[in-house]
């Protein structure tokens, strides 16, 4: 098991991307703290298939865009599994909006859940790391959408700031042993990209890929055990495109 004896908190862990993580980390021996907004019942799911593993899991309720709370949901996650070593900012959403139609509340929401959040509950959780002078790794999830898109200014942007927030936390973290890299997702078959497609529309996106299909969310989290595991230990500062080709960088 690469993660043995590791605590994991992962936001927007009930459903998607943030669900495969869980399990996964829970699958490899971590002991996991899983964040949600809403859907109880989903996330206590993801707890129970967590815990098959024989590790020690917690459901954490909260909201991330409640920026001041974030030290709270460390130290509930901390107090309940012990000082976390892995942080996966995995919470976030994606109002669709064509630019010209942009609202200043909607820039505002998407920032505050996409980058603001995964700031300060990075910030909180470095913080305990270098107190308890223990190493650890921060995992943020950027996007595909760093490329731009359709109805997607706001979005985009926020992505394309998680991808220099990660460069920036890397460099100042590296000196205490805490790594920080990003996933870049491409399309994947979570809800998120159901929003205003229909599944006729997802299999003709996923047919136009190289790889003729669009991702599992487990491959997604496969990514994201390698970030937090060992077998990455030279790695900081980098974002890992998983989009089955759809660019190439």
């Amino acid at each position: 098991m690469q993660l043995a004896g590791r605590k994991a908190l992962v936001t927007g862990a009930q459903q998607g991307i943030g669900r495969a993580i869980a399990i996964e980390f829970a699958r490899q021996g971590a002991d996991v703290a899983i964040n949600y907004l809403d859907g109880q019942e989903a996330a206590a799911d993801v707890a129970r298939t967590c815990e098959t593993f024989g590790v020690k899991v917690v459901i954490l309720q909260g909201d991330v865009a409640d920026i001041p709370a974030l030290d709270g949901l460390a130290s509930r996650a901390e107090a309940a599994i012990g000082t976390i070593d892995l942080l996966v900012n995995n919470a976030g959403i994606f109002p669709r909006a064509h630019f010209l139609e942009l609202t200043e509340d909607t820039w505002d929401a998407v920032h505050t859940i996409n980058l603001k959040a995964s700031c300060f509950l990075a910030q909180a959780v470095a913080r305990r790391l270098v107190a308890a002078k223990q190493t650890g790794a921060i995992i943020n999830m950027a996007s595909a959408s760093v490329q731009g898109g359709a109805n997607s200014a706001h979005y985009s942007a926020s992505k394309g700031g998680v991808v220099s927030l990660t460069r920036g936390m890397a460099t100042d973290l590296v000196d205490f042993g805490i790594r920080v890299n990003a996933i870049a997702p491409g399309w994947t078959d979570t809800a998120q990209p159901r929003f205003g497609h229909s599944e006729e529309e997802l299999i003709e996106i996923g047919a136009q890929l190289p790889m003729k299909r669009i991702a599992r969310p487990e491959e997604i989290a496969t990514t994201a055990t390698f970030l937090a595991s060992d077998a990455s230990s030279y790695m900081t500062g980098q974002t890992i495109h998983v989009n089955g080709g759809s660019f190439m960088s």
